[in-house]
């Protein structure tokens, strides 16, 4: 008997509806796209990938802007059995040069305006094919895709095949290609779509970018398995989102999108009346982002906790028997993830006590891209991958974050979680936001400098944050010094860079 096909297009695909006729996804500037559009074009691309007589296993690197033809794209390299490679749109040439010459893809797919650079690199890495695709539905890609069949058989995939490299974020090092199968993006889509009640009717306003877990993964395998229409949004528009939720029940986003939603005035209980579920993830969400969006809107944000080497790994409950959303936590581990904290020796920790965070399950990816010594590093000899994370678990199962472990600082010997003393700065008075980064000191080691972001208005004096964190916290815990800023640097997913902000107050106790 043969086995059945396991690539990620067959189960998306058998998700469509049956009449393929209906809308799949709507543009902003109001193009709609049926299934069979998306059957057929996906079909048409496929073709063309394999008419290129491309080795098995080849890479597809992809850096383009937001388009519904870069996500059929996407689909088209899954459908042939090739691994997709989506690459951030803010990467320069040196970046591209690194991600090029380290995955050696087959083929590369870049925007019109950059095919100049990116070409260049490209053919220099030994890669034949360079196509371009703009996000206004021009570039040879699509030229090329034309004159092949809209009829394509799948391509058999077994689910440990590989599906997608996605490149970590590098905030330290080299950036390292995280392996992603067929299995591992299946199996979690699956679970969440049971996790989150994904039902009939569903439409989701898909307003992220595809080159990252989120976007490409989370809110688009959601809605195809779901057979759900997506409102596509090519970048994101606060007033747009807004007007677009009374013709859709589930919005996706990052902590950012949620605060600028809330500085909209149209942002009321009448424009949401049809939502069923907003979920917030890829950065932490403050409390009182929490709190304000259900004040005004009278919706719980629903926040989880992922990576690029994991998809999703824990949520809070979109099922209220399952327990209350609660601020501040990611959350339970999501069925079939197995998560737990360690101490410095590796050993268990007991319930409430902060360590690294540690999962397995079928949703944890193969391995770094050609790095075996970091891949056996990140993981322990029993199997279970160390996330980089720390956090603790409290008495009821909710998982908190409480910071990355190389944020975390040692100060004169003592461990100083940043993310505990943020959330002290967070709550004074007239503070939007802030960051504690170490520095190095020639007594401690060590230090925590603190940089805040004040709200629109507010007067902030870095000497009273300091001295109200004194009568709160632990000496050691208290920043050495404060900024007051504008604004935190950030990246494209609205993470703060605290590697910017370390490098920018590195040399402050030196000499």
């Amino acid at each position: 008997m043969s086995t059945p096909n396991q690539n990620l297009f067959a189960a998306l695909r058998a998700g469509f509806p049956a009449d393929l006729d209906t809308i799949a996804v709507e543009t902003d500037d109001e193009l709609a796209y049926s299934w069979r559009d998306i059957e057929r074009a996906t079909a048409m691309l496929a073709n063309l990938l394999q008419s290129l007589q491309l080795p098995e296993g080849s890479r597809i690197a992809v850096q383009v802007e937001k388009s519904v033809e870069a996500m059929l794209l996407y689909l088209a390299t899954l459908r042939a059995g090739y691994v997709f490679l989506p690459l951030n749109t803010a990467y320069q040439s040196a970046e591209i040069e690194y991600f090029i010459g380290n995955a050696e893809p087959a083929v590369v797919v870049c925007t019109p305006k950059n095919f100049g650079w990116v070409s260049k690199i490209a053919f220099q890495a030994g890669t034949h094919n360079v196509f371009t695709l703009g996000d206004d539905r021009t570039g040879s890609l699509l030229d090329r895709a034309a004159v092949h069949s809209d009829r394509h058989e799948i391509a058999q995939r077994s689910a440990d095949d590989l599906a997608a490299i996605l490149y970590t974020s590098g905030t330290t090092g080299r950036s390292k290609g995280a392996m992603l199968t067929h299995g591992n993006l299946l199996s979690n889509a699956q679970v969440l779509k049971d996790y989150w009640g994904w039902q009939s009717g569903d439409v989701l306003i898909h307003a992220l970018p595809i080159f990252h877990v989120h976007g490409l993964f989370v809110a688009l395998h959601g809605a195809l398995l779901n057979g759900s229409t997506m409102l596509w949004q090519a970048k994101f528009d606060p007033k747009k989102a807004i007007a677009a939720m009374s013709r859709a029940t589930i919005f996706m986003g990052v902590p950012t999108l949620y605060v600028r939603m809330l500085a909209e005035p149209a942002l009321t209980r009448e424009a949401v009346r049809t939502m069923r579920l907003f979920i917030a993830g890829s950065a932490p969400l403050l409390p009182e982002t929490f709190n304000a969006w259900r004040e005004r809107t009278g919706h719980t944000i629903l926040e989880r906790y992922g990576m690029s080497e994991t998809v999703m790994l824990t949520s809070n409950p979109y099922d209220a028997k399952l327990g209350e959303r609660r601020a501040g936590t990611v959350g339970f581990p999501l069925p079939g993830v197995q998560l737990r904290v360690v101490g410095d020796d590796g050993g268990e920790l007991p319930t409430g006590e902060i360590g690294g965070i540690q999962v397995k399950g079928p949703n944890v990816f193969k391995g770094y891209w050609r790095m075996p010594e970091k891949t056996a590093e990140e993981f322990t000899s029993d199997g279970w991958f160390r996330t980089g994370d720390v956090g603790k678990v409290d008495e009821r199962g909710y998982v908190s974050i409480v910071g990355r472990s190389k944020d975390l600082i040692i100060s004169g010997g003592y461990n100083v979680y940043p993310a505990e003393v943020e959330g002290y700065i967070n709550e004074m008075p007239g503070v939007a936001e802030s960051a504690l980064v170490g520095v190095p000191h020639p007594d401690f080691g060590e230090v925590g400098v603190a940089v805040v972001v004040g709200k629109s208005g507010a007067s902030l004096q870095a000497e009273d944050i300091i001295a109200s964190l004194k009568a709160r916290l632990a000496n050691f815990k208290i920043p050495k010094r404060c900024f007051v800023v504008e604004e935190l640097p950030r990246n494209t997913m609205g993470k703060v860079q605290k590697n910017l902000l370390r490098e920018q107050h590195k040399a402050l106790f030196q000499g």
